[in-house]
């Protein structure tokens, strides 16, 4: 039971941070005067629809993984035969007016995290997690190694680190390997070899330091400070998933820790565990990455969509319709296999693969 209600958390976080995304293509698209045929939460056969005054269908679909808007005259080119109805067509705006119609689910993606970073900062405060070892596991491999309470983490092999999350993900991705920890003892620079403790969890191998950091909370700010604070957050973490997305294709941190949309599911709904500021915190971390990836120059997402427009307003008139379908056609390839090894990496992370090689034969 406990399950369920952690998966029915995470199909709702999920879906509130795709609503938000789609909401922001559906009201740009309204201002500049496109016409929205429909507006979906979910894929597949509708459950329910309604109209509303303006010939939006509204629906709710069967399947609770996304959702999408459809713009009239989205699918043709802009040099295409006119037709009876086309002045609120997407193909015949001009090139500012898809621009903004494209950027605006990622901006208002961007907005929500600012709006709930604004609602932690000013009812909870900040959490400062620090590198700082607060607690040594009996036993653990940081304390065979010889690390100390009060030794700050600054370096992984070589490597400075982003963050906790960034020392909790590199270590679990290593286990049982030996990893050189630099630290900051009583102002002296150390660099101590550690092997990482193996340990089972979710049906795999994981790395294990066996440390506790310190963590503390600033008091609550006003709204006025709590704003730009909420917007330096806000850029700091965008710098720091890119520098992370750069370490995974430089060979430098571990594709396992990809997610995809079973491992985000799984995480929205142990956040929502956690209280209300977890399940805040996730959802404006979840939006802020999903705003981010689709400003990826990757055709079929946001972004590459972009690249076509300012394609066009450079040369003065459409890219051909091969470029675009051969640029379509590798993007395309480039989400699927995205999705297909993330998945990959949430099934293998939840044990289902392990359960069923034990069950096997």
């Amino acid at each position: 039971m406990h399950s369920l209600q952690s998966i029915v958390a995470g199909l709702v976080v999920f879906g509130i941070v795709v609503f938000i995304h789609e909401l922001g293509h559906y009201l740009a698209a309204r201002w500049r005067g496109v016409q929205v045929t429909v507006f979906s939460i979910g894929f597949g056969p509708a459950l329910t629809s309604w109209k509303d005054r303006v010939g939006t269908r509204w629906q709710i679909s069967l399947l609770p993984l996304g959702g999408y808007v459809k713009l009239h005259g989205f699918e043709n080119r802009p040099d295409a035969p006119r037709e009876e109805g086309d002045e609120n067509a997407f193909n015949r705006k001009s090139v500012l007016s898809r621009a903004i119609v494209t950027v605006a689910g990622p901006a208002f993606n961007f907005l929500l995290t600012i709006l709930l970073f604004v609602v932690l900062l000013s009812c909870f405060g900040r959490p400062e997690a620090r590198p700082d070892i607060g607690t040594l596991a009996p036993d653990g491999a940081a304390m065979k190694a010889g690390l100390q309470v009060g030794d700050e983490i600054q370096r992984l092999d070589g490597h400075h680190i982003l963050s906790i999350g960034d020392i909790q993900a590199q270590v679990a991705a290593h286990p049982g390997e030996v990893m050189k920890i630099g630290l900051l003892r009583k102002g002296q620079s150390l660099e101590l070899p550690v092997t990482l403790d193996r340990i089972r969890q979710g049906g795999h191998d994981v790395g294990r330091l066996g440390v506790g950091f310190a963590v503390s909370h600033s008091a609550p700010l006003p709204v006025y400070k709590a704003v730009p604070a909420a917007i330096g957050q806000t850029w700091d973490m965008c710098g720091n998933m890119l520098e992370g997305i750069w370490q995974i294709i430089s060979g430098q941190r571990s594709a396992r820790q990809l997610s995809g949309t079973i491992g985000i599911i799984h995480m929205s709904g142990q956040a929502v565990d956690y209280g209300v500021a977890s399940a805040l915190g996730f959802v404006a971390l979840l939006s802020l990455n999903l705003g981010l990836l689709n400003l990826f120059p990757v055709p079929m997402l946001d972004g590459g969509h972009l690249l076509f427009y300012a394609c066009e307003a450079i040369r003065g008139k459409p890219l051909s319709e091969r470029t675009q379908g051969y640029a379509l056609q590798v993007g395309l390839f480039l989400v699927a296999a995205l999705f297909i090894f993330s998945t990959v990496n949430d099934l293998r992370g939840l044990g289902v693969f392990h359960w069923l090689f034990a069950h096997g034969g």
